[in-house]
């Protein structure tokens, strides 16, 4: 079976895990937990090293602050990738809501190991990330993301990588 079909198997397993009602939303109780699965192209520019991506992201609602940048909160997360290329992160995010559009600009610094995918020069890497998401619910959302991870030049080669994803949001 193609890497791809097995994440795509295991993509829609996670959000059968995680889904809860979509008829009964205003019966749901938010309780300040969002979470971002997603799945995408990792090193989408990088031919001999591109790979499908998977991930799982953690916001809390409830850490967030106002500033004069906007609406910062924590986020934490982890992304696997069909080479077993693997990033731990956490880091910080900002949210700007235009209507039901959501521009989501984040930083998160993080711990990369390269498994059989390509290799970034460096244990510790950075991800700047912008997202843009449509609200479906007042719980759900749909967006598409592109990242940028990179060591800023922490080890002997920084080669970065340009990933792209499409995310499912919810709140629980």
């Amino acid at each position: 079976m193609n890497n791809f079909f097995k994440f795509l198997i295991v993509f829609f397993c996670i959000l059968m895990i995680f889904k809860k009602s979509f008829g009964d939303e205003e019966k749901q109780i938010d309780d300040g937990h969002k979470y971002n699965i997603y799945t995408g192209m990792f090193d989408f520019s990088d031919e001999g090293k591109k790979s499908q991506i998977i991930g799982l992201q953690h916001l809390n609602d409830n850490l967030f602050r106002d500033s004069f940048i906007g609406t910062i909160k924590p986020v934490t997360g982890f992304m696997l990738t069909a080479d077993t290329a693997t990033y731990l992160y956490t880091g910080i995010q900002a949210e700007y809501k235009i209507g039901k559009l959501n521009l989501i600009p984040s930083f998160t610094p993080g711990l990369y190991h390269e498994g059989d995918g390509k290799d970034l020069g460096h244990l510790v890497e950075f991800k700047s990330e912008l997202q843009l998401s449509l609200d479906l619910s007042p719980t759900t959302e749909f967006g598409f993301s592109y990242n940028h991870l990179s060591n800023a030049s922490l080890g002997e080669k920084n080669p970065g990588a340009n990933s792209y994803m499409f995310n499912f949001l919810k709140n629980f």
